[in-house]
């Protein structure tokens, strides 16, 4: 895909799809047409320049290209229905939105796609790719399972949808928090992906980090009682005010200790924080919560010495109580080598299992290299940077591979300690 067409379809696919949908009461054909427009794209842009406003030629190609394909494939007996539609079609996407608590199509788009019909899983990977645009590959990395197995799901998902006849609409204010866990689980997995991407040579994609906090941000004024809609908000905030601070001005992965905290939003932190202590004054934790709460104690710490370790490794405590995880108990690792030492903590990550993902190997080889375990660490640098998909992190991870200075044999990377 050329760089400016797939630069507009990564920013503004969820966009289209949800505007579509909305139009054409059909996720499959709104799916089509805005990817037959993305095509015409790729013919028309190189010769006639991208035009002034990239998104809105999106949805208006592929709104004409639906009232071809309605107006192709329609018989005689559907014409009422099809009179319908194109009505529909033709009021393009500046029509007044419909009535009820979810007026934004993007949000609507992934209440709807958090319909109890479908299992939790199909919920997310759905949304994650109708809302946030993402790839298969990228949502399978995300659920650390097979890019084939990813695709089936998303395949089987769209089927449900169409065979139960879910309908796609504006939930009721009584359906909303039945769907408040899958929705917080999606705009947490968009942002995450946006934070540091799966895949390609940008370790951060600034256009999902934001979607995932408009999203936030639109949830919290939609459903201001809800703790851990604030929880999940305070928790992008205090992470994306750290995004100046993460790469040199060469583009090389700075990682948190060694990051100039002077470089951090400081109406992010204050943001994050107050949300975080509003929270606390509520005192109904959850998993979102808890982990806001982890960032804000480093974001009050003036420098990486100054962390309360000990604060975090108890909040890890209670989010393994609350959402265990091997993630979670990695990030738990972490913190306790930061307390009791790196064989602690290495002792706790030789017992994890996290298959396909390079966060593990990362760890061990950092544990490893402050124990003076020099080749082992060789090894599991080795491991971490062959499963990194993104360039940036993969060459942070050589380089901290590089600075052991280790030219020896290696024993098998991941072995025991």
């Amino acid at each position: 895909m050329a760089p400016d067409v797939e630069a507009v379809f990564r920013e503004s696919y969820g966009r289209a799809v949800a505007v579509l949908t909305r139009l054409l009461g059909d996720i499959d054909a709104a799916e089509e047409a805005v990817q037959d427009a993305f095509l015409t794209a790729l013919q028309r842009w190189p010769a006639d320049g991208v035009p002034p406003s990239p998104a809105g030629w999106i949805v208006t190609t592929a709104r004409n290209r639906a009232i071809d394909r309605v107006r192709r494939e329609s018989t005689r007996t559907e014409r009422y229905l099809r009179a319908a539609t194109e009505a529909a079609l033709l009021a393009g996407p500046d029509e007044p939105p419909e009535e009820g608590a979810v007026r934004d199509d993007r949000l609507r788009m992934l209440f709807t796609c958090c319909h109890p019909a479908l299992a939790p899983a199909a919920r997310v990977a759905l949304t994650l790719r109708l809302v946030g645009g993402l790839t298969t590959a990228e949502i399978a990395h995300a659920f650390l399972v097979p890019e084939a197995t990813m695709a089936q799901r998303l395949v089987r998902a769209k089927a449900k949808i169409r065979d139960a006849r879910i309908p796609y609409r504006v939930p009721q204010d009584a359906d909303l928090p039945d769907r408040l866990r899958g929705v917080l689980a999606v705009v947490y997995l968009v942002f995450t992906e946006g934070h540091t991407a799966s895949s390609g040579d940008r370790l951060v994609r600034t256009d999902l980090c934001a979607e995932a906090i408009r999203l936030g941000r639109a949830l919290a004024e939609l459903m201001p009682d809800e703790p851990e809609v604030h929880g999940l908000l305070a928790l992008m905030l205090l992470v994306e005010s750290r995004r100046a601070a993460r790469v040199t001005p060469s583009g090389e992965l700075v990682p948190l200790p060694e990051q100039d905290r002077r470089r951090w939003d400081a109406g992010l932190v204050a943001e994050g924080q107050e949300l975080v202590r509003r929270c606390l004054r509520r005192n109904a934790p959850g998993p979102y919560q808890v982990q806001a709460a982890i960032q804000a104690v480093h974001s009050d710490a003036p420098t990486a010495a100054d962390t309360d370790w000990r604060q975090v490794v108890a909040l890890y405590d209670h989010l393994m109580a609350l959402a265990p995880s091997p993630v979670v108990a990695l990030n738990r690792a972490v913190a306790v080598a930061e307390v009791l030492g790196p064989a602690a903590g290495l002792a706790l990550v030789d017992a994890l299992d996290l298959p396909r993902h390079h966060l593990l190997p990362a760890v061990r080889a950092d544990l490893l290299r402050r124990l003076g375990r020099t080749a082992e660490a060789a090894a599991a640098y080795d491991e971490a940077a062959a499963l990194a998909g993104n360039a940036t992190e993969r060459a942070f991870l050589q380089r901290r591979r590089a600075e052991l200075g280790w030219e020896g044999p290696s024993p098998t990377a991941g072995g025991s300690a």
